[in-house]
């Protein structure tokens, strides 16, 4: 997904309950709402392919800005991502989880901005506050 927001344009990734077989997915969803940047996501294949895919776009969009060295594709790509990578998470406030994603996780809620679809039961805003 982070391939495509940051050389074709915008993406949108949904993540549920659900989805979430491992915590450590949270850890990535967590550094890309962060920083836009996930450590260790690419290997350096694949960052040398994301900066040659990106250098075309880089000439049209930044000419002025533009040079062609490994880290300015790199930041330009990210800045793209950060741009064009949008998270849709749909969490249910119930239990005990969700508290504890949230407290490990903090980008969850403060690079977010929060939807409520359904009232919350009075008992899940009381364990979240």
């Amino acid at each position: 997904q982070c391939l495509l927001a940051g050389i074709l344009g915008p993406c949108t990734f949904v993540i549920t309950d659900a989805h979430i077989k491992d915590e450590s997915y949270l850890e990535y969803i967590n550094a890309a709402l962060s920083s836009g940047d996930v450590p260790g996501l690419f290997s350096a294949d694949e960052r040398e392919n994301a900066r040659n895919a990106i250098r075309h776009i880089a000439k049209q969009v930044a000419r002025r800005q533009f040079e062609d060295s490994e880290e300015w594709l790199w930041n330009f790509f990210l800045s793209r991502v950060r741009d064009n990578l949008h998270f849709v998470l749909c969490f249910s406030p119930q239990g005990a989880a969700f508290r504890r994603r949230v407290r490990q996780f903090p980008g969850l809620i403060a690079s977010c901005t929060v939807n409520y679809v359904f009232p919350w039961p009075a008992a899940a805003l009381s364990d979240v506050a």
